[in-house]
């Protein structure tokens, strides 16, 4: 069960380019507040300030039974005095709007627009996504948006972030820059001599033009590989392995039985069927949309998944294990 309901989502998250990108999967008309959560183009910066960051986090200290507890902080949001997280001393506080818009506003050029932004568990995580006007659409039909993703936290969870990402559009998954690359990005620490250098930032991201080019091509060279039955089948036996037990076998069947679907018969997938990129597809799709998320939302565990490398890992991982079937085939 989602640590956020549809309400919260459809109240903390903002979705922009909808006219280009359609609903976000968690949309749900009942759910929408007074305003709307998703914009036609490119989210409103004063909206974001407005909805989602009008308030500030305060360092407070920890107290228990009347007395402090010497070298904890706690961070509280200012207008409610939520506890967002317990840290050490020292810890420093990274304001959404400093770090997430007007930090991002010296990276970016006039062309790039917010495409989403949001609050996760508990208005403890952050994000804000700038992304180019318009869609791209390769050769082969397939739909992405190169962006920019902004993130951090004030539970401790997150280090500040700065990473390039792409949003394929179809599935309305997250997957890396580059997908057998570890991507470009810049981290920093909660820490008091953690400072922002614009000059350092954009040397070490190529913003977000430079990741279409690159995506591109690899999308291309994997729609260029053929991929038979007898080859899926191999993948099959080889990503989900049938256990010896009654409940591993069970669980295995169940998620072959899913990435079949997906292959065959589903729209996120099946138009790339009997190539590599299919085989991505079905992977990552299965992996941001139906594996069983625990103990964190579904959006907090794909944001995650962004952020730390596991999808770039995923992709390249799948890449890597269809490339050694198909010489052995």
């Amino acid at each position: 069960m989602s640590k956020e309901t549809s309400a919260w989502l459809n109240n903390n998250v903002l979705i922009g380019f909808a006219d280009k990108r359609g609903h976000a999967w968690h949309y749900r008309a009942s759910d929408q507040g007074t305003e709307p959560n998703h914009y036609a183009g490119a989210v409103p910066e004063d909206d974001v300030k407005r909805r989602l960051f009008n308030w500030t986090a305060e360092l407070a200290p920890v107290t228990v039974r009347g007395k402090d507890v010497p070298n904890r902080v706690a961070v509280v949001a200012s207008d409610n005095d939520d506890v967002l997280g317990v840290h050490r001393s020292g810890y420093r506080i990274h304001q959404y709007q400093d770090w997430l818009l007007n930090n991002v506003s010296t990276l970016i050029d006039s062309g790039l627009q917010i495409g989403s932004a949001g609050l996760l568990s508990g208005r403890a995580q952050a994000w804000v996504s700038i992304e180019v006007p318009d869609t791209i659409t390769t050769p082969e039909g397939v739909q992405f948006r190169p962006n920019l993703i902004a993130c951090t936290s004030h539970d401790g969870s997150l280090k500040t972030r700065y990473k390039r990402v792409i949003t394929n559009v179809v599935c309305d998954n997250t997957m890396a820059a580059g997908l057998r690359e570890t991507g470009q990005e810049i981290a920093y620490a909660h820490r008091g001599d953690a400072e922002f250098n614009v000059v350092n930032a954009r040397e070490a991201l190529a913003i977000v033009y430079t990741t279409a080019d690159d995506f591109a091509a690899e999308v291309a060279a994997l729609c260029r590989t053929e991929v038979s039955t007898t080859a899926w089948q191999a993948f099959l036996d080889s990503h989900v392995p049938m256990s010896d037990t009654k409940r591993g076998r069970t669980l295995a069947e169940r998620k072959r039985s899913t990435l079949t679907r997906l292959w065959v018969s589903d729209d996120r997938v099946s138009p790339w069927r009997g190539t590599a990129w299919g085989v991505v597809q079905a992977v990552n799709t299965y992996e941001h949309h139906y594996k069983t998320v625990r103990n964190v939302s579904r959006p907090e565990r794909n944001l995650a998944r962004a952020i730390d490398g596991s999808a770039r890992k995923l992709d390249n991982d799948t890449i890597g294990e269809i490339s050694r079937i198909l010489v052995t085939i």
